[in-house]
């Protein structure tokens, strides 16, 4: 690395002219004991009256370039010929480039607003904010279902083992949780239905009502947002410290698509994983029924699932396995697409992990509710 020249400033006056001679290497490491001098020159002469002499500089890099156009930027011409006199290589070039691409913006006046006026322009941005991040969401699964498409076409690029690897993470080491909490959930239904049904003299329904809301909406619910919580959290955070370290950019330089080997797994092994987990919780959840309906109301297990099987049809079953699947995909689409947003910072991943998991519970409840209404239309 070449030695360096302190950075010097002379300054003369010729006629009305005030000459600005700069010498030495105008570069960052060198400029901070000439900034008193520029400031000086900016304060005491007339911008329109400095010329600058650029026969004696040395090197110059866009931080002696920003500083030596300040001596001139307030002139209503700064970039004009009289302005400059000497032959240096790049100075002149450098710090006309500076002065056109600098822009003084006066700030904006403060606005006073009342109360009400600021709540609607809160809302208004949100709305906004909303509605870019659902154009932005299904841009995302657009791209996701064409790479997807593509590795149908040529399945030998699917990567297999980090498939295997998200499906044990995301879906095995997540049934203990899931049927645990649908366990709990299962036997508040039973216990709810023994005392409503009871004072009724219907106690006997339990069964149903817990059969009911196992199969059809419990289980697949508590399983969604389970997943929702600890797995999505989870590819958001992993993409998205990828994304800060750059590693994304490495893969895009080594010619891997990141969709391929960061989406389409994670996406594929939730999709596959929901049913299972969803078939668990309900599981689950009928053993809770089972258990608190045996305690108190003395309904045997036998009996209790006897009177499933007959009363309860199997179509309850398929209607909460039906939305698991879509469910998944859901939940991994959303994880995915804001890992893939992360900034630079710790700030932006926190923010991305907190939009993820709140956008994918969002989502899976009001698709279930879609449902409700497709399969009470349908009769289902």
């Amino acid at each position: 690395m070449p030695s360096q020249t302190a950075a010097s400033i002379e300054i003369r006056r010729e006629d009305r002219q005030v000459i600005v001679v700069p010498a030495g290497d105008w570069v960052i490491q060198s400029i901070a004991q000439v900034y008193s001098e520029i400031e000086r020159i900016e304060s005491e002469f007339d911008a329109g009256t400095v010329v600058l002499d650029l026969g004696q500089m040395a090197r110059i890099d866009t931080s002696g370039a920003f500083l030596l156009g300040r001596t001139v930027h307030q002139c209503a011409t700064p970039t004009a010929a009289w302005h400059f006199r000497g032959d240096h290589p790049t100075a002149r070039r450098l710090i006309e480039e500076i002065l056109e691409r600098a822009i003084d913006c006066e700030p904006d006046p403060p606005v006073e607003r009342y109360g009400f006026v600021r709540a609607f322009e809160r809302v208004g941005a949100g709305l906004e904010a909303f509605v870019e991040d659902t154009i932005e969401t299904f841009g995302f699964f657009g791209r996701t279902l064409t790479t997807a498409g593509s590795l149908v076409l040529r399945p030998h690029r699917f990567r297999l083992t980090p498939t295997i690897y998200v499906m044990e993470e995301a879906g095995v080491n997540a049934l203990p949780i899931i049927a645990v909490l649908t366990f709990f959930i299962g036997a508040v239904v039973a216990f709810m239905g023994a005392n409503l049904l009871g004072n009724l003299g219907f106690s006997v329904y339990t069964v149903e009502l817990v059969g009911y809301a196992v199969l059809r909406e419990f289980g697949v619910l508590i399983m969604a947002i389970m997943l929702a919580g600890r797995s999505d959290s989870a590819f958001t955070a992993a993409i998205g410290s990828m994304k800060m370290q750059q590693e994304i950019d490495a893969m895009r330089v080594l010619g891997l698509d990141p969709y391929e080997a960061l989406v389409i797994p994670r996406v594929v092994a939730c999709v596959l994983m929901a049913p299972l987990l969803t078939f668990g919780a309900m599981m689950a959840g009928l053993f809770g029924g089972m258990m608190v309906s045996w305690a108190t109301l003395d309904i045997s297990p036998g009996f209790f699932i006897a009177r499933m099987n007959d009363a309860i049809d199997w179509s309850h079953f398929w209607v909460g396995m039906s939305k698991a699947p879509v469910f998944g995909l859901i939940i991994a689409v959303i994880g995915c697409k804001q890992g893939m947003q992360v900034g630079g910072d710790v700030e932006s991943l926190g923010r991305r992990v907190t939009a993820s998991v709140v956008q994918s519970i969002f989502m899976v409840i009001v698709v279930d509710a879609v449902f409700a209404m497709v399969y009470l239309e349908l009769g289902i």
